[in-house]
C-alpha cells in the first residue's frame, strides 16, 4: 500500500513538474550576418536545440517513473541520455545569450582579468580559437572561470559535456563547434567560422557571467 502511495504522489509531482522550454532568442535569426546565417540559426535553434529539450523532457519523465517504481537498472540506463540532451539544452542556451549582432570586445574587470591570465586580449582570442578548432569530432570550446583558483581558463567538452559538470569551470563564453552550427555556411573550415564568431560575440553577456562567478 505504501509503494502504491509513493507512486501515485511520485506521478502527481511529475504531471505538475514544469517541463523545459526552447527559450526565446534575444535577436532575429537573421540578425547575425553575415557570420552565422538566418538558414543556420534557423535550424540550430528551432530544430536541434528544441530536438535536446524534447529528448530531455522524455528522459526525466522516464527517470521519474523509473525512480517511483524503485527501477535501478533504468535509473541507471538513462544517465548517458540525460547528459547528452541536458547539456545540450544547458549549452546552446548559453550560446545564444553570448551573441549578440553588436559585438564588440570585454570592458572592465572582464579585461583586467583576461589581461591577467592571458596577457592579452589577442592571446586569449588565440588560444580559444586554437583550443575549439582543435576539437575532435563534435563538441565545445569554452572560456570559463575556475573559481578555486580564481582565474580565467580555456577548456574544451567532447560532444554536449556540459562544461561546470565534466571540469567544475563556471561557463563564460562557448564556441558550438558540431558541424550543424556552421557547415551549410563555411564547410568543412571549422577556422574560419571560429575566427568569424568573435565579431557576434556578446562579451556584455560573458562580462555578466564573469561577474557572478567571481562574486
Amino acid at each position: 500500500m505504501f509503494a502504491k502511495r509513493r507512486f501515485l504522489l511520485t506521478s502527481a509531482v511529475n504531471a505538475f513538474r514544469q517541463k523545459h522550454t526552447l527559450p526565446e532568442l534575444p535577436y532575429e535569426y537573421s540578425a547575425l550576418e553575415p557570420v552565422i546565417s538566418r538558414e543556420i540559426m534557423s535550424l540550430h535553434h528551432s530544430k536541434h536545440h528544441a530536438t535536446y529539450i524534447n529528448n530531455l523532457n522524455a528522459a526525466e519523465e522516464k527517470l521519474a517513473q523509473a525512480q517511483a517504481k524503485g527501477d535501478i537498472s533504468t535509473v541507471i540506463s538513462l544517465a548517458p541520455g540525460l547528459k547528452f540532451n541536458g547539456g545540450g539544452h544547458i549549452n546552446h542556451t548559453i550560446f545564444w545569450q553570448n551573441l549578440s549582432p553588436n559585438g564588440g570586445k570585454p570592458s572592465g574587470s572582464l579585461t583586467q582579468a583576461i589581461e591577467k591570465d592571458f596577457g592579452s586580449w589577442d592571446n586569449m582570442k588565440n588560444q580559444l580559437a586554437a583550443a575549439s578548432v582543435g576539437v575532435q569530432g563534435s563538441g565545445w570550446g569554452w572560456l570559463g572561470y575556475n573559481k578555486q583558483m580564481k582565474k580565467l581558463q580555456i577548456a574544451t567538452c567532447q560532444n554536449q559535456d556540459p562544461l561546470q559538470a565534466t571540469t567544475g569551470l563556471i561557463p563564460l563564453f562557448g564556441i558550438d563547434v558540431w558541424e550543424h552550427a556552421y557547415y551549410l555556411q563555411y564547410k568543412n573550415v571549422r577556422a574560419d567560422y571560429v575566427k568569424a564568431i568573435f565579431d557576434v560575440a556578446n562579451w556584455g553577456d560573458v562580462s555578466k557571467r564573469f561577474e557572478a562567478a567571481v562574486n
